[in-house]
């Protein structure tokens, strides 16, 4: 390498800047090919890596590979590799992938098996945590062509494939957009990438609620079950009453009525309904809409995408629905949940049943549901309505159905907001309650026992798991307790169980549910965890709609992962203060007081 060479080469080196390399390359001109003089070049295109100048880098390490005898594949490559580095940084992805065949052609030449390749999968997740939406998106897409066209990763850091993370990504900028009122940039936005994750165009619609609907005269409108005020339910705790942090629930409840919509669209596994350039929803129209957290198009099971401002929401309509000439509402979002089912979906049927509501129409579900939501249909239906299950996939309605959830009830609120605790109305359920009885009593299900004491087994499912269960179980065995099982019961036979007892102890989850069958005067002992969120208030107006009392234990709450919800964090107690609970609520069930079990 001669004097001169090496000055220049030095002079590149201090600058740092393009026009060093320029006249460094143009001194290369007559150069005779060395490996020594592409090493330097070489380790100069590291330097410039290392100092975060891919630009730069990938400049030299072209240069080693014009000069190089012997190693110049390998040298290419690091050139590609930078360059690919650079337009990333400057956000030119369009440019990015042209190169990812060179990079194979360049890999393939230099027996190089792709170790020191970019990770657009690890890049992309570095934005996305540190909430750069758009930039974790271009790479996600292209880590996704990696992954099609030459067998890169599969799967985010999460375990989300790229589809699904594009997707809900788009959901974060959408949510941002249209809190600003900016919907054109962001249907523009969906364009560029709707048809990675198989989403139809978005559109813009108004949120109205059922009753506005009516009053334009889009929807006929009838009140079943007027507005009224109900009473605050009266928490009972086994410790002295903590400091809850949840918002307690509105005791003014909205009316249960039957209305009906011509040619509308809806979703199955969600509650959008979209009728001309409205969608109705009466949550999302609801004054406390702004601090409600909408997840309709957001949860997995969705089969569009769907956003919400604050008077108006993007949804994806499907041109290619299936067709229903008329149907009744039982479908929406977190239908096959059993809690979210009997407390949201099955007191419409108080309106389907009514007789001003047409017969002959079918009720519809979605296809998801376990087996016990339509043993409940079956014994609240008095109409003998024809049932329709339906897919993961968008209806289209002649006509179309709907009744109300019989409170006003988020499914979540936005960060930052209390947990809203649903105060469920009594009235509504001791109907559902009532005419359940009716039928299990018409077949022979009931029997003269009030005396069973139940222990409500957990042991079956995956959160908010009682992890001292066995423990709890053999010191309640001795006090007479069964144990039970209710996922392994049909509905009625729940029922049955249920009606018979004087004393549960459970975990409050859904598994509480049929205790609204129970005796009135029946003792509950409901286990939780610590979360003073919880919706305590909830459970109490439910659980005590047919009569019985729910006491609430609180344990300790296990540590959970980010993605767990604290409503659903596992959690243990302490055996002795079950014991010492069952012993008190004995002394109030009307059914064994005075016959306490030692």
């Amino acid at each position: 390498m001669s004097e001169s060479f090496r000055q220049i080469l030095i002079q590149a080196a201090q600058s740092g800047t393009q026009g060093g390399l320029d006249v460094l390359e143009r001194s290369l001109s007559a150069a005779e090919p060395s490996d020594v003089l592409a090493q330097h070049l070489a380790t100069l295109g590291f330097r410039f890596e290392s100092e975060d100048r891919a630009g730069l880098a990938a400049k030299a390490y072209a240069l080693a590979a014009r000069v190089a005898r012997t190693q110049a594949p390998g040298y290419r490559l690091s050139a590609i590799r930078a360059r690919i580095l650079d337009r990333c940084r400057n956000e030119d992805y369009d440019a990015v992938e042209p190169l990812l065949d060179e990079l194979q052609q360049a890999k393939a030449a230099a027996q190089d098996r792709g170790q020191s390749d970019p990770s657009f999968t690890d890049l992309g997740w570095a934005c996305e945590m540190q909430g750069e939406a758009e930039r974790a998106v271009r790479f996600y897409l292209l880590a996704r062509i990696v992954r099609d066209n030459h067998g890169g990763a599969a799967l985010t850091h999460d375990g989300d494939t790229f589809e699904v993370k594009i997707k809900n990504l788009r959901r974060l900028q959408f949510d941002a957009l249209l809190a600003e009122g900016r919907f054109n940039e962001a249907i523009e936005l969906h364009k560029r990438t709707g048809r990675v994750h198989g989403s139809a165009p978005l559109a813009k619609y108004e949120i109205v609620s059922v009753k506005a609907l009516s009053e334009t005269g889009a929807a006929s409108y009838l009140e079943i079950l007027p507005s009224r005020r109900i009473e605050a339910p009266a928490l009972k705790f086994w410790e002295p009453p903590p400091p809850l942090r949840s918002e307690s629930g509105d005791l003014d409840m909205p009316p249960l009525y039957l209305a009906f919509l011509k040619e509308a669209h809806a979703f199955p596994r969600s509650n959008v309904i979209v009728t001309g350039d409205r969608v109705v929803y009466d949550v999302a129209a609801h004054p406390r809409r702004k601090d409600v957290l909408i997840q309709d198009g957001v949860n997995l099971d969705q089969i569009m995408m769907a956003a919400f401002g604050q008077t108006h929401a993007l949804i994806e309509l499907p041109e290619n629905a299936e067709r229903i000439e008329a149907g009744l509402v039982m479908f929406g979002l977190q239908s096959r949940n059993y809690g979210h089912w009997f407390s949201e979906f099955v007191p419409r049927m108080i309106c389907y049943n009514d007789p001003r509501c047409p017969g002959g129409i079918p009720l519809c579900i979605d296809d998801h549901m376990p087996g016990t939501h339509e043993e409940i249909l079956a014994l609240l239906d008095t109409r003998n309505r024809p049932v329709i299950k339906l897919p993961a996939k968008p209806v289209s309605f002649g006509t179309l159905g709907m009744a109300p959830v019989p409170a006003f009830f988020p499914f979540d609120m936005k960060p930052g907001q209390p947990f809203y605790d649903t105060i469920w109305p009594a009235d509504v359920f001791r109907m559902i309650r009532d005419r359940i009885l009716w039928q299990a009593r018409d077949r022979g299900m009931l029997s003269e026992r009030k005396d069973r004491r139940l222990f409500i087994s957990r042991k079956a499912f995956t959160q908010r798991v009682l992890e001292n269960e066995q423990e709890v179980a053999d010191r309640l065995r001795p006090l007479g307790f069964e144990v039970i099982y209710p996922e392994t019961l049909s509905f009625l036979e729940q029922v049955a169980l249920f009606h018979s007892a004087a004393l549960v102890v459970g975990s409050s989850n859904s598994s509480l549910n049929n205790v609204l069958f129970s005796q009135p005067g029946c003792q509950i002992l409901g286990l939780i965890h610590e979360e003073l969120s919880f919706n305590f208030r909830g459970y109490t107006s439910y659980v005590e709609a047919g009569g019985a009392q729910i006491t609430f234990l609180r344990g300790r709450s296990s540590e959970r992962r980010d993605s767990v919800h604290a409503f659903h964090a596992n959690y243990r107690v302490d055996p002795k203060q079950v014991i010492d609970a069952v012993a008190q609520l004995t002394t109030r069930s009307p059914a064994i007081s005075g016959r306490i079990v030692t």
